[in-house]
């Protein structure tokens, strides 16, 4: 595979929605909502009990959570790393990781503006439209995997009352068999699309709907062999970015002084997440409405469950977005610097390595 040149593109290539002044106004706008929330809390008739749940909170586990999800963000990065780049510079990955991670927060784009920003950097820095194409099937295929593996081990636990007699059997079993059926046809898709992508007959196919059909065979395809392969970064910072995160929502709970059940508490969790698939900034009302919820729905009060998830989401959107904002201004800086990094994918550049090697061979090539 020949070298891929940096192409030389100006700074004003980076979309309108990426650009710093309107990400740091997100972020005041984000600030202002959660003063607007705290003072409904505190002034509001018919919130007493909230008010009386928060009054409670122990502020030494809020340091906690705050760490935790840093944790998770971190763990984040050494995914993306490891997919992406292996030999990418820990600096760079980190910027990158953590900006993205601020996008998918402070843009209403259902986590799509990470991903969108995410391949603007690395285009920028010299890798191939294909490649990441493929890499971000990869990366978003591996950090959803844990959660859907948690949905569909933990679903038949309830539905035997490991955990609980009083799990409600209709939604558990709906949102397992969900989990299953996602797994199953994550799975064999790779099969289908690649039955598309050959299907020349009359022209059925185009050529760009074809490499876009590739690129998402591809990246499943990828998912395999970084398991197989034993990528113990990539496997283990997707574990990492969805333990962590589960680490600060039960910490979240603790500091209202809840304990109950951990496995519907933990699947409670999984299931509310789906919130974040609405294309709302920071995912703020579906996730919170989610969560809320499914909580509600396992045996939670309602006054300790949005307490607990008011306090877990304030940490969710703020640690990433203050952080991912410094992060994205040294990004700008380094794509757009005497040196930008170079991420070339063929024989002896910066990204490949025996592992990566393994990927790049066992994926099928668009032009087929």
């Amino acid at each position: 595979m020949a070298a891929t040149e940096r192409p030389d593109r100006p700074r004003d290539d980076l979309p309108d929605e990426f650009d710093s002044r309107h990400l740091v106004r997100r972020l005041i706008g984000f600030a202002i909502l959660i003063g607007v929330v705290a003072v409904a809390v505190i002034s509001l008739p018919g919130l007493g009990s909230l008010r009386h749940r928060f009054s409670d909170v122990d502020a030494r586990l809020l340091i906690a959570i705050a760490l935790l999800k840093l944790a998770s963000c971190l763990s984040n990065i050494v995914a993306f790393r490891d997919v992406f780049c292996p030999r990418m510079s820990w600096r760079f990955s980190y910027r990158l990781g953590m900006a993205e991670q601020a996008t998918n927060v402070l843009l209403p784009t259902g986590g799509a503006g990470g991903l969108a920003l995410g391949a603007w950097a690395l285009h920028q820095g010299g890798m191939e439209s294909e490649r990441i194409g493929r890499r971000s099937v990869a990366f978003f295929v591996l950090t959803s995997l844990p959660n859907f593996a948690l949905a569909a081990v933990l679903g038949p636990l309830l539905l035997l009352h490991v955990f609980s007699a009083r799990d409600p059997v209709a939604w558990t079993a709906a949102f397992s068999g969900l989990a299953w059926l996602t797994a199953i046809a994550t799975a064999l898709l790779p099969l289908f699309l690649r039955r598309i992508a050959h299907n020349r007959m009359q022209g059925r196919v185009s050529g760009k709907l074809r490499i876009v059909i590739v690129s998402l065979a591809g990246g499943i395809r990828d998912v395999g062999t970084l398991i197989r392969e034993r990528r113990w970064r990539a496997i283990l910072g997707a574990v990492g970015y969805l333990v962590f995160d589960i680490g600060a929502m039960l910490v979240a709970f603790a500091a209202y002084d809840s304990h109950f059940a951990i496995g519907a508490t933990v699947f409670g969790y999984d299931i509310g997440q789906l919130g974040g698939l609405i294309p709302l900034p920071g995912g703020v009302g579906g996730t919170d409405g989610g969560l809320i919820g499914a909580f509600v729905l396992y045996g939670s009060t309602l006054a300790t469950a949005t307490a607990a998830v008011l306090t877990y989401r304030v940490f969710q959107v703020a640690v990433p977005a203050i952080l991912g904002a410094f992060a994205f201004v040294g990004l700008r800086h380094t794509l757009t610097g005497a040196e930008p990094p170079k991420l070339g994918t063929g024989d002896g550049e910066p990204c490949a390595d025996p592992g990566d090697r393994a990927l790049e061979d066992r994926a099928p090539s668009p032009s087929r």
